[in-house]
């Protein structure tokens, strides 16, 4: 990212593909819809590629990149709602034609993404069962988790990321894996996710499908509050 500030082109092009694939499925993850997903990606580096003579050197870039992403996602969120309120006929695209079709959006959104550490098949019950649970969380609690599981990001990390304190933090990776369990228990105690998928009894229990989002030993890795530096994100963008 230095070489990225001192206006070397190769540099910036190095670094989109080494984070865009990431940066992608991020995106699939939190924005209003997946075709949407490229062009958020595409303004995030727009943004850090504006934003790069102001990018302090002791700054970790992943965090400073998904802090970026994270504020361009929301936007994209409030300009999807405003066009709801503006003409019905674009809510089957952000909101859903019901309030019963969200999760199943979510859910596709997910599909796509990759993120999740199952192998993802055509028919693999399990793997939508917990892509939709995981899609039933609220976006911080998904963001945090995604950032966790995924990036590998320790507390201070994702505090930094998210602009929270590691407490606040450790509550919303708490908060999701109990929201995860809730919604697990509830689709195997109905046998019923939605219309087209029924769950069989040869699923695993709950607590084993959890098992890939129980509490990471970070110890090693974490370091007190006072030695995190938040970024922020230095382009402008709406928190």
């Amino acid at each position: 990212m230095l070489r990225v500030r001192d206006d070397d082109a190769g540099a910036f092009e190095e670094l989109v593909r080494r984070y865009q694939s990431r940066l992608v499925r991020l995106m699939q993850t939190l924005a209003p819809h997946t075709d949407l997903a490229e062009d958020l990606a595409q303004e995030t580096f727009l943004r850090v590629y504006r934003a790069r003579e102001r990018y302090e050197p002791g700054a970790k870039f992943s965090t400073w990149l998904f802090t970026i992403a994270g504020n361009v996602a929301r936007n994209a969120k409030r300009t999807a709602s405003r066009r709801h309120e503006i003409s019905e006929m674009d809510a089957p695209r952000f909101l859903g034609a019901s309030d019963d079709s969200g999760p199943l959006l979510a859910t596709t959104a997910l599909d796509a993404s990759g993120m999740m550490p199952v192998r993802l098949a055509e028919g693999d019950e399990r793997a939508r069962l917990v892509r939709a649970a995981v899609a039933s969380l609220s976006e911080r609690q998904r963001m945090a988790l995604i950032l966790s599981r995924f990036e590998n990001m320790n507390y201070v990390e994702i505090a930094e990321t998210m602009g929270l304190t590691t407490k606040a933090v450790k509550s919303l990776l708490s908060r999701a894996r109990v929201g995860l369990k809730e919604s697990l228990d509830s689709y195997m105690q109905s046998g019923v996710l939605d219309e087209d998928l029924h769950v069989s009894q040869s699923l695993p229990s709950t607590s084993k499908m959890l098992e890939q989002f129980q509490e990471p030993h970070r110890s090693a890795r974490s370091k007190p509050d006072n030695n995190g530096k938040s970024t922020g994100d230095p382009s402008g963008g709406d928190a």
